[in-house]
């Protein structure tokens, strides 16, 4: 699996999203109390933009009358139907089974590991001739 640098933490504060594109396919990537998780763009319904969509919670209940909201912000609703999915796994409120949308590992890496990488350029020595550049080998 290959890396793909996508945005400075920065640019993706607490409770916000951005859509970045990798290998051409849509990617929202999400912050969520400084976890990041990324999904893939389109719902599987019928192809909303789920970065469009409204992060909500959960309204849970053990008995009539009785209810409690629970992982608030950690559930995204698809902006044309309402379908809803974990922002954690993809996977479907509406039907659970058999519907997810593809979730994508979502890392933060310091920034020196990211510009240093794990591979290095073999260097040679260069100096200066007078009007010249010469290379040492």
């Amino acid at each position: 699996m290959s890396r793909h640098v996508v945005a400075r933490v920065a640019e993706i504060p607490p409770g916000g999203r951005k859509l970045v594109t990798v290998r051409g396919r849509p990617i929202a990537i999400f912050n969520i109390g400084g976890e990041f998780f990324g999904l893939f763009n389109r719902c599987p319904h019928q192809g909303g933009s789920l970065c469009d969509g409204r992060l909500t919670g959960l309204l849970l209940s053990d008995q009539p009358g009785s209810y409690r909201y629970e992982r608030q912000g950690e559930i995204l609703r698809c902006p044309w139907h309402g379908w809803e999915f974990d922002i954690r796994t993809g996977q479907s409120y509406c039907d659970p089974e058999r519907v997810r949308t593809r979730a994508f590992p979502v890392a933060v890496t310091p920034g020196q590991t990211v510009v240093e990488g794990p591979y290095v350029a073999e260097t040679v020595p260069v100096t200066r001739d007078e009007d010249y550049v010469v290379v040492e080998m």
